[in-house]
């Protein structure tokens, strides 16, 4: 998931957010992020760029100036604290390894706005990736995010729009006085760089793999929109769910049988207007099935609390059985299940397993 920001002096730049099928260890992370100052001798090119681009400020007594500075302190919580091992917390972002100077860590001499020179060491280092940095040769904030508060911050970019402006005119001609009660005007605040990207037609965001969600209800209990004049309608055919619309789908597709309900928008799409799954058009061949394609999308069934049990069973159901054509078709699925169970298992080992939840 990305988003692309404008700052009001400056070019676009972006807010990227990646989902790692696998965690990342604490031992793991180091190999990826760094957040020390590079050894010259090792990697000069390296240690050039990461002085040049990820220096924060230097903030604080020495350069009360700098635009991240607010009531003496520093916003953006420079210099941080010089650890020896990289450590997770509990509040999203690990705690970096930063050795100070006396374990090993090293220092740089880096320029102020005001001409002097001042030393700094791990602890003014921006955490960045050395692989990115000596691509681009810019600055770029990496960091391993364990919190759905990432998650929350790059949605903030995605859905918050342009910056607003509240501004009004007013008459300075008092020989000509036009009162329009100091008429308030509310508009977008755009930079030119901004403007020429959206005349452009650039992207401004974008989540990929596509998820598509899946409804999941009791058989006659789908949610029903209606007025005064398609209430009869609706009450005696409601429209198709993604879940009733899947029953049809097995009936009248064979390759269809063969899938969950969760795995269903990888090979068809979801027709929105008329309530109905599609095969895909585009995607990769499936072997030994003729015309069926697969996606990348993912599918994602609504959770239901435990509370509801009819409807929390039903959805474990669905996760489990291939190809149901009906409401009544999973009910004896079930029973079938039971039965096998019941044959074939003990009875006081099967009511165990009931009560544990198999």
């Amino acid at each position: 998931m990305y988003s692309v920001e404008w700052q009001k002096r400056g070019l676009s730049h972006v807010h990227i957010l990646l989902w790692l099928k696998d965690k990342l260890r604490p031992d793991q992370i180091d190999n990826i992020i760094s957040a020390e100052i590079p050894d010259p001798n090792i990697d000069k090119t390296l240690h050039d760029i990461i002085v040049k681009n990820m220096i924060h400020g230097p903030c604080g007594p020495e350069n009360p100036q700098c635009p991240c500075m607010k009531d003496g302190k520093c916003t953006k919580k420079f210099p941080r604290k010089l650890v020896k091992e990289t450590v997770h917390n509990d509040h999203g972002y690990p705690q970096y390894r930063r050795r100070a100077p006396a374990d090993g860590g090293r220092t740089a001499t880096v320029k102020l706005r005001n001409g002097s020179y001042v030393t700094v060491d791990n602890s003014w280092v921006v955490p960045y990736s050395p692989i990115l940095s000596k691509m681009f040769n810019a600055h770029i904030n990496v960091e391993a995010c364990s919190s759905v508060r990432a998650i929350k911050y790059i949605c903030k970019y995605i859905n918050k729009g342009s910056d607003q402006a509240i501004f009004n005119f007013r008459n300075t001609d008092l020989a000509n006085p036009v009162d329009e009660v100091q008429t308030y005007q509310s508009g977008r605040y755009v930079s030119c760089n901004e403007a020429v990207w959206r005349l452009l037609g650039f992207p401004l965001h974008e989540r990929h793999p596509t998820v598509t969600h899946l409804s999941v209800h009791l058989e006659n209990g789908e949610r029903v929109y209606f007025n005064e004049h398609n209430f009869h309608e609706r009450i005696t055919t409601p429209p198709k769910t993604t879940l009733t619309a899947f029953f049809d789908l097995c009936i009248r597709d064979e390759f269809a049988k063969t899938l969950l309900y969760v795995e269903v928008p990888r090979y068809y799409t979801w027709d929105a207007s008329r309530k109905t799954w599609k095969r895909r058009i585009q995607g990769t061949s499936v072997q030994d099935w003729p015309g069926v394609k697969s996606g990348d999308a993912l599918g994602r069934v609504y959770t239901v609390h435990v509370s509801n049990m009819e409807c929390f069973c039903l959805r474990m159901l669905l996760h489990h059985v291939r190809g149901p054509t009906s409401f009544n078709d999973l009910k004896n699925t079930t029973h079938k299940i039971i039965l096998h169970f019941e044959r074939h298992v003990r009875q006081e080992d099967y009511w165990r397993m009931i009560t544990i939840g198999m």
